[in-house]
C-alpha cells in the first residue's frame, strides 16, 4: 500500500498526498546525481584548503566559552548554532558527531572538531531542528541532549515527532511553516525554506524542511536553514521582520548547476541580506563537512567577494570563527 501524507492540507502549496515540495520548480534532471558524482571523482575534489587542514583549523577554530550570562549567540560549525536568552539555552541543528551519516565508520567526516560537548552546557531548553539530512540531525548528539536533558523540548517539522519519541525525546512539537510555539516573551517560528529531506532510501520528502525565527526582548533572529535562494523567501521578512540577527547559508554551493536548488551560494545570501535589511549575519553551512566540490576555505573567501561586488560591506554579513560567540546586547550597533 503506497504511502499518504497524514499532515497533507490541499489548501497549502507546500503540501502533496505523497509528503511535501518546495513552492519552486526543481531544475535537477534524472541523472544529474550521477553526472556530478562523476566529474568530482574525475577532477579530484574538492581539493584541501589552501595551506592544508591544520593551518584551516588554527585559523577558523576555537573552542566555544559559554561563561558570562549575558543574552549570547555562538557558531558551533556548519549549521549548529546555540543561543543564550534571558538564561535559557536553545541549540539549532546540533550536529556535533565526527560523521554526518549514518555509519560510524563511512560518510562525510568533519574536518574541524565541535566546539563543545553536550556536558558543558549548564542547561538546554529548546532543540529546534531544521530538516531530516544527517549534517543538521544526528543521531548521536540528539541521544547524548536527551541523556543529559531529559526535559528539553524539541521543535521539528512536520514528519519528524515519531523519529524523536522512538529515541525516548518526552516533550516534542512538530510545525508547519508558519506555526509558532510560544512561552512567555519567547517566540518560536518555524518558516518556508527550499531544501528537501531524505534519511532512508524509502522516505524522500516524506518530512518537511524549514528555517526557524527565534524572537525575544533582545533578538529577531532568522535562522535561515538549509535553502536555496528564492525570493519567496523575502516573504518571511515582510511578515516577521525587521530582523536584527540572521545565519544564512554560504556553503556547499559547487557545482552551481547541481547544488543552486537546494544551496545557497554567497552571492544569493548577500542579496538576501541586503533585502532583508543587512542585520547581523553569520555565515553558516561551511568550515565542517566536505559535502559540495568546493574548497573547505572556500566560502570566506567567495563571501568576502560577494560583499564588495554589492558596494555594501558594512562588517555585518562577515565570517566567524567556529565556535566564536557574540553578546546580543548591543547588537543593533554592532559594525554598523
Amino acid at each position: 500500500m503506497a504511502w499518504k501524507n497524514p499532515w497533507y492540507d490541499a489548501s497549502k502549496a507546500h503540501h502533496t498526498p505523497e509528503g511535501f515540495c518546495n513552492l519552486e520548480p526543481d531544475p535537477r534532471q534524472p541523472g544529474d546525481l550521477d553526472r556530478w558524482r562523476k566529474e568530482r571523482k574525475a577532477q579530484g575534489l574538492p581539493f584541501p584548503p589552501q595551506n592544508g587542514y591544520e593551518a584551516f583549523k588554527a585559523n577558523w577554530f576555537q573552542s566555544a566559552d559559554l561563561s558570562g550570562d549575558d543574552d549570547r549567540v555562538w557558531w558551533l560549525g556548519h549549521a549548529a548554532m546555540l543561543l543564550r536568552l534571558n538564561q535559557r539555552y536553545l541549540l539549532i541543528d546540533p550536529a556535533l558527531s565526527l560523521r554526518a551519516s549514518p555509519l560510524p565508520f563511512a560518510g562525510p567526516k568533519r574536518k574541524t572538531p565541535a566546539p563543545l560537548r553536550i556536558s558543558q552546557l549548564p542547561r538546554l531548553d529548546y532543540v529546534l531542528i531544521s530538516h531530516n539530512h544527517y549534517d543538521h540531525l544526528d543521531l548521536t548528539t540528539v541521544k547524548r541532549i536527551i541523556q543529559r536533558f531529559p526535559e528539553v523540548t524539541f521543535l521539528v517539522p512536520l514528519g519528524l515527532e515519531t523519529w524523536f519519541r522512538r529515541r525516548g525525546a518526552r516533550h516534542v512539537y512538530p510545525l508547519d511553516w508558519w506555526q509558532s510555539q510560544r512561552e512567555n516573551d519567547l517566540t518560536l517560528t518555524a518558516v518556508p525554506a527550499r531544501h528537501w529531506s531524505m534519511r532512508t532510501l524509502k522516505d524522500r520528502n516524506r518530512s518537511l524542511w524549514c528555517g526557524w525565527v527565534i524572537r525575544s526582548e533582545a533578538v529577531n533572529f532568522w535562522f535561515s536553514g538549509d535553502s536555496g535562494f528564492s525570493e519567496n523567501l523575502a516573504e518571511i521578512p515582510r511578515r516577521l521582520g525587521p530582523f536584527n540577527l540572521a545565519a544564512l547559508p554560504t556553503g556547499a554551493y559547487a557545482p552551481k548547476w547541481f547544488m543552486q536548488s537546494s544551496h545557497m551560494d554567497p552571492d544569493h545570501a548577500v542579496s538576501l541580506w541586503r533585502l532583508m535589511g543587512q542585520p547581523l549575519t553569520i555565515p553558516v553551512h561551511w568550515g565542517v563537512f566536505e559535502l559540495a566540490d568546493e574548497s573547505l576555505d572556500e566560502p570566506p573567501v567567495e563571501l568576502s567577494r560577494a560583499i564588495a561586488r554589492s558596494g555594501e560591506d558594512n562588517g555585518r554579513f562577515a565570517p566567524w570563527k567556529i565556535g566564536e560567540g557574540r553578546s546580543l546586547r548591543n547588537i543593533d550597533q554592532e559594525k554598523s
